[in-house]
């Protein structure tokens, strides 16, 4: 009995001692999770959401324009709590409004972006001061984190949507030419040529003339004295390279199929307008480019140029006619040998001497016809015909020289 008792005792003691105690029963095996900090306001910000229109793949949409500007923290809670417009806010505004005011309207042009011509603008944006200071103490007050800019819009004359208005959807046609290698007086007529030519609208059923849209060829407008093919030789006159200009949107034009209402070739070859025949004189009032828009809508003419390449470009935008167009290559014929050369005045040469201002040119005829093709399988063809005189070569001698007649 005493060994049974001893026994009992014995476990008792060893349960006791496995057991644990109150104090490592209450600690925990893992750390109490941290309470999440509190979420900061957003930074209350000035927001302007505009839309402006654009034509691309033939088609009007709208564009989103987004800016946005930050607003002081300290001028947000000062005006919060004193429920007005805190002074702490001006140099944000101010930052918003130079933004907004420098937006000044552009009108709207087509540019190519990666092979699709695409016509946008940009519009003029005065921003409301006081309509925006309002707003933005009444979302600040409303416990918002942004308020809208009060802007007017100002639309440019010439804008997306007038094109879209008078049918200029899509690219129809392009001319180019290069002038490389011309005389500085050349390259300055040119330019000032095409900037003329620049943007601007041919009426469905007007005809286009050349003469009326450039205007006066002077000094006066921006012309500058070079050479021109007159009396059998060259001689100076405000805005020689004109033809440059006449010939490269002739090109174009003709390229949308529009009919030749009046077309003159020179009276002799000039490499610049090569391919030979592919190409339109002027010289006013005499001779004139005549093209006649015959189609349902308005063209749109875009001038453009490369100085550094020296290459000039005219590209029509319309509503595409549902016609084809393929111009042939020029077969030339009839060649007669050069003239005999001719002399012109020149400061810069000494008495006696003489310099090569112009190289001799064989006679010819150049013909290249145009096919078009209509809906429902009709073709019509027309042949541009240019017949040109034998060329001397052309010196330059000084004033007074006995072999100028």
């Amino acid at each position: 009995m005493r060994d049974v008792n001893r026994l009992l005792t014995v476990t008792v003691a060893l349960a006791a001692a496995l057991l644990p105690t109150a104090a490592h029963a209450a600690t925990p095996t893992q750390q109490a999770p941290r309470k999440a900090a509190p979420a900061q306001a957003a930074a209350f910000k000035l927001v302007l959401n505009a839309q402006e229109p654009r034509i691309t793949g033939g088609k009007l949409q709208k564009i989103d324009v987004t800016k946005s500007w930050p607003m002081n923290d300290k001028g947000v809670t000062a005006s919060r709590g004193a429920k007005k417009f805190s002074s702490l806010l001006s140099a944000g505004l101010d930052a918003a409004q130079k933004q907004i005011d420098a937006r000044a309207p552009k009108p709207a042009t087509f540019r190519n972006v990666g092979g699709h011509w695409t016509a946008t603008q940009q519009n003029g944006w005065t921003l409301d001061r006081e309509a925006t200071k309002q707003a933005i103490l009444k979302a600040i007050l409303a416990g918002q984190d942004r308020a809208e800019a009060v802007v007017k819009v100002t639309a440019p004359t010439r804008s997306v949507q007038v094109l879209a208005d008078r049918g200029v959807l899509e690219h129809v046609s392009t001319g180019t030419s290069s002038f490389k290698g011309s005389p500085a007086f050349r390259v300055t007529n040119v330019l000032v040529g095409a900037q003329k030519l620049d943007n601007f609208f041919v009426a469905p059923g007007h005809t286009f003339d050349f003469a009326k849209e450039v205007g006066d060829i002077s000094a006066s407008t921006g012309f500058v004295k070079g050479y021109v093919i007159s009396g059998g030789t060259l001689e100076k006159e405000d805005g020689g390279g004109i033809c440059q200009v006449s010939t490269t949107i002739f090109r174009a034009m003709y390229q949308a199929g529009l009919p030749i209402v009046e077309r003159h070739e020179h009276s002799h070859r000039v490499e610049y307008y090569d391919p030979v025949g592919f190409e339109a004189t002027v010289y006013a009032p005499a001779k004139n480019l005549r093209m006649k828009n015959d189609t349902a809508r308005y063209l749109f003419v875009q001038a453009s140029w490369d100085r550094k390449a020296q290459t000039l470009r005219f590209d029509l935008f319309g509503t595409k006619p549902d016609r084809t167009v393929s111009i042939g290559k020029p077969v030339v014929t009839d060649f007669k040998p050069a003239a005999t050369p001719s002399y012109t005045p020149d400061n810069r040469v000494r008495p006696g001497g003489r310099r090569l201002l112009d190289v001799p040119v064989q006679g010819m005829t150049s013909t290249i016809v145009r096919t078009i093709k209509a809906p429902g399988g009709k073709v019509t063809r027309d042949t541009l015909k240019s017949v040109y005189k034998p060329w001397g070569a052309v010196y330059g001698v000084a004033p007074g020289d006995a072999r100028l007649k």
